[in-house]
């Protein structure tokens, strides 16, 4: 039974890969703006304990993890509601990040899965925006692969110019204007971008996954080695573990039970780059 969504919603998610939610969190935005801002402060205000420089992003995985409050979005009815309703009851909670954003953002798919399992994003902006100032853009329908609008573009969209002599900016796409308390959801799958805008914009976002059954736990292990380009240890942070109620820790414990490789990994990345990954 749906708990957020109704079903023409669930129906155009899967379709064009995506939606948007006006207000949905409006009413809170404050106290989550006032969070991003906190976890910020307390790290150096920018990159990697450095300022933000305006110049590129800063970016801090996991994020929500740092703040009760924002460790809370994932009991809050409405977030746990949509991810419910996309994933399932038992879906994991797979990391978040938080940012900075300066300049464009190209075309791409947060990896685009061959796989059934279903890898979605929670979107937060901060800040007012829209298609000139640094708004998501999404191609609705490029999230499902094997399709050939969908496989055509990832073959391609590495060389837009070459290949479709337009800038990325002009590639045909939804441009999904956001004010403050706004939520967007997309498929990982799902071709995105943002073009233009401040060198300070505003975002985090709550990456969920379907639960792996026994099967395809390699998959799920595979997907927790990404996060050692960001120098984390542990898929959660203590914060975010340590507040957990039973209801939440339904979503934590497949990733805790299965991030033990994570360490060595995340080692190995400081001895051979100079910073964390900034995406």
């Amino acid at each position: 039974m749906a708990r957020l969504l109704t079903t023409p919603q669930q129906n155009f998610f899967d379709t064009f890969g995506y939606l948007s939610l006006p207000g949905l969190l409006a009413d809170v935005i404050e106290e989550i703006i006032e969070a991003f801002e906190q976890v910020w402060a307390d790290r150096g205000g920018g990159h990697h304990g450095e300022q933000h420089d305006e110049e590129r992003r800063s970016c801090i995985v996991p994020f929500i993890d740092q703040h009760p409050r924002l460790c809370a979005l994932l009991d809050d009815e409405r977030i746990d509601g949509l991810l419910c309703d996309l994933l399932g009851d038992d879906y994991n909670y797979s990391g978040s990040d938080g940012n900075y954003y300066a300049g464009d953002t190209q075309w791409h798919s947060d990896g685009f899965k061959q796989t059934q399992h279903r890898y979605v994003k929670i979107a937060f902006y901060l800040d007012d925006l829209d298609a000139d100032t640094g708004c998501l853009r999404v191609i609705p329908g490029s999230h499902i692969p094997q399709d050939s609008f969908a496989e055509t573009l990832q073959q391609h969209v590495k060389e837009i110019g070459d290949w479709w002599g337009v800038d990325g900016f002009q590639v045909p796409a939804q441009a999904m204007a956001t004010t403050p308390g706004d939520v967007a959801v997309f498929n990982h799958n799902l071709k995105h971008a943002a073009f233009g805008g401040s060198g300070r914009r505003r975002m985090f976002t709550i990456n969920c996954t379907q639960r792996f059954a026994e099967a395809d736990l390699q998959i799920w292990r595979d997907y927790i080695s990404g996060m050692a380009r960001f120098w984390t240890d542990r898929m959660y942070g203590e914060t975010m573990v340590s507040t957990a109620s039973p209801a939440r820790m339904v979503h934590l414990e497949q990733g805790m039970a299965n991030d033990g490789h994570l360490a060595a990994l995340s080692a190995k990345a400081r001895e051979e780059m100079s910073e964390p990954s900034r995406g």
